[in-house]
């Protein structure tokens, strides 16, 4: 099997592809299908002209695989479609009366999981009308946050899962492509960040980033089942100066490429981001590269 070339649905499979699809399978293993397809287009760029995730046929695909034994994919949902986990799009109403002041009035400062449901349907809202990038499909494990103060919401923020190919991270931490196939789900990106632009209150930005690497492993265990030890970011630098982040004392490794993940030149087609990292743990390199354990427990060990 693994020395094989494989096409279906117009799409060739290498041995790598295959590989691909088993490590995905093992390191998301809490996604439904329909969300396990479409991380897998994700990964290996299999999408239509237009850019959308070719999911059906990739679902098609998986199943086939299943019915030859090489992954197991997760049980089929019953009739009730469950789509909490969807972009919502419908505009709601927010207050926008303009909150000024220093931040010792606002404190303390809280940082809260936006639960499935209306939590998360608002979260959603927030961040399709006032982010630049909008609500898109974040691939794979993820956590939503809100910012605040006491009851009142100042800001959103979204951890989910790496990319695959960064290389001035990758030559940083030393790894070669076996450590990163078995270990890149121990990197995180925070991959929205949105202070409300109603919202002044000087040192609010690195105040959260300071808060959430506190806490980013405790709520990532108890989610996932295990604690994520580098966080990643990208810092537009076209809109953003990354001065929160700076602020936060996180790391500036380089820059990203400019490419887009279906570009076949090494030519930029978009901005070139800034790539800062923020250690969750002294011996973060040793755990990416499997010279010391990283946290993790059994599914029958969840609180």
């Amino acid at each position: 099997m693994n020395n094989t070339i494989r096409v279906f649905s117009g799409r060739t499979f290498s041995s790598d592809d295959i590989e691909l699809i088993k490590w995905a399978r093992t390191t998301y293993p809490k996604l439904p299908r329909s969300e396990f397809a479409a991380t897998v287009c994700e990964l290996l760029n299999w999408t239509t002209p237009a850019g959308r995730a070719k999911t059906q046929q990739c679902l098609s695909f998986l199943e086939q695989l299943e019915a030859e034994n090489i992954i197991q994919l997760p049980k089929k949902a019953g009739n009730r479609k469950d789509k909490s986990n969807l972009p919502q799009t419908a505009h709601i109403n927010f207050d926008t009366t303009k909150i000024t002041g220093k931040l010792s009035s606002f404190e303390p400062i809280t940082l809260t999981i936006a639960k499935p449901g209306k939590e998360l349907k608002r979260w959603r809202a927030y961040v399709n009308q006032y982010h630049m990038l909008g609500d898109k499909w974040v691939f794979g494990s993820r956590l939503q946050y809100f910012i605040k103060s006491s009851d009142i919401e100042l800001g959103c923020m979204q951890f989910s899962a790496s990319s695959w190919a960064l290389k001035d991270r990758d030559k940083w931490i030393g790894w070669n492509n076996e450590d990163k196939k078995k270990r890149l789900h121990l990197i995180i990106n925070n991959s929205r960040y949105l202070i409300f632009p109603w919202v002044n209150i000087k040192n609010l930005a690195s105040k959260a980033l300071s808060l959430i690497v506190k806490q980013i492993q405790h709520d990532w265990l108890k989610e996932y089942c295990f604690a994520p030890v580098l966080i990643e970011t990208f810092v537009d630098t076209e809109h953003f100066q990354g001065t929160c982040y700076k602020a936060a004392n996180w790391l500036h490794l380089g820059k990203t490429k400019g490419l887009g993940r279906n570009s076949k030149s090494e030519k930029p087609n978009r901005s070139q981001k800034d790539i800062y990292v923020y250690p969750l743990q002294q011996d973060f390199k040793a755990c990416l590269k499997g010279e010391k354990p990283y946290k993790v427990v059994d599914f029958d060990e969840q609180v």
